[in-house]
């Protein structure tokens, strides 16, 4: 990125060749116990931004999430919010970037001290930014709750007494109370109920709008990100192997990860999916590619390396990303050749079924 980007101000979050290693390198008599949880991320989040990172369980997103608050600490690369990095910041600059940056985490009830008030708990935001009239801040916190759709008589309940859906409404309401940017997302929805989930999700769509928010949204569910993001980040094992707006990729997936996890989606017609792409076993181990940086990280599930005469360039080379279809950076060698491989799966599926 040139110095000329980095000074855009609709661009809030710049994240540079991040990696994220757990664990550590014990004797060589033992086996490694590091894990690669990102592994060189690099991502552009704008003003107003509705991005959604979308991956199965232990892809890296929530990691990712967490260092975009502060939270954790990338072991290498940089991220920058509005062109510093945020582990240069003074004790007062975090502070400004704590406020700037909030999470709503996927449990709404574990979100929230069990033993304080609703009154209790808005408070302690909106003093931490300097506001301490009473009056005044008990008017602000009604209207906040008001404009998460709860009503005054919440003040002095405490989190048990609320229903999941008005829980995760209380934990938006705390992280506004401090009057963010950026709302980082985690996961929010999936402890709901489905018709409660749609009214959280409308919530927070209209809040981005009227407050001018930006919203990183986590989640391993592509309908939802599909319903509130402009644009989609698909990861996985700790790298994003595509991104794009959401139509495109949606519509038009590059990477046969992406792919996969569309026909694992529920479907009004499961007959339509392609059983083949889905029931793929692993055949090589996970520590014969992307881990110790040899080949593609997604080789060992890929059901189109699979169906390829010549697979030894994805165990030799990892992908670098490149712009297919006008709109989505992919990680992926062999992506021109995924529809006439998933017509000749499809086709050996019916021709299966038939006999």
């Amino acid at each position: 990125m040139s110095a000329q980007d980095e000074k855009d101000p609709t661009v809030l979050f710049s994240i540079k060749n991040v990696s994220r290693e757990f664990g550590k390198k014990r004797l060589r008599i033992f086996r490694d116990s590091r894990v690669l949880a990102l592994n060189n991320i690099n991502l552009e989040i704008h003003e107003m931004d509705a991005i959604g990172i979308v991956g199965e369980s232990g892809s890296g997103k929530t990691t990712l999430g967490r260092i975009l608050v502060g939270l954790d600490q990338p072991t290498k690369g940089e991220v920058l919010y509005k062109g510093k990095e945020i582990r240069t910041y003074s004790a007062k600059e975090k502070k400004w970037f704590h406020h700037q940056t909030q999470m709503i985490f996927q449990n709404p009830f574990a979100s929230l001290n069990p033993y304080r008030s609703v009154l209790d708990i808005l408070e302690s935001g909106f003093k931490s930014v300097g506001k301490v009239d009473k009056k005044e801040v008990r008017k602000k916190i009604i209207d906040l709750l008001s404009e998460v759709g709860m009503h005054e008589d919440a003040l002095n309940r405490y989190p048990h007494q609320f229903s999941g859906g008005q829980r995760q409404r209380l934990v938006i309401a705390r992280a506004l109370s401090v009057d963010p940017k950026i709302l980082i997302a985690d996961e929010p929805v999936s402890a709901l109920d489905v018709s409660i989930q749609a009214q959280v999700l409308n919530l927070l769509n209209d809040l981005r709008k009227s407050l001018g928010l930006t919203i990183v949204f986590i989640t391993h569910d592509l309908r939802v990100a599909n319903f509130f993001c402009d644009r989609i980040a698909v990861m996985y094992k700790g790298r994003i192997v595509e991104i794009g707006d959401s139509r495109s990729v949606l519509a038009s997936p590059q990477h046969p990860y992406t792919r996969m996890l569309l026909d694992a989606a529920p479907s009004g017609n499961p007959d339509g999916r392609t059983k083949s792409i889905i029931n793929q076993d692993s055949e090589e181990t996970l520590d014969t590619v992307g881990v110790n940086g040899v080949g593609c990280n997604f080789a060992d599930r890929c059901w189109l390396r699979k169906t390829l005469l010549d697979d030894s360039l994805c165990f030799q080379q990892a992908p670098t990303p490149r712009m297919l279809n006008g709109t989505n950076l992919v990680e992926c060698h062999h992506s021109e050749s995924m529809e006439s491989s998933l017509k000749a799966i499809i086709h050996s599926d019916h021709t299966s079924d038939q006999k």
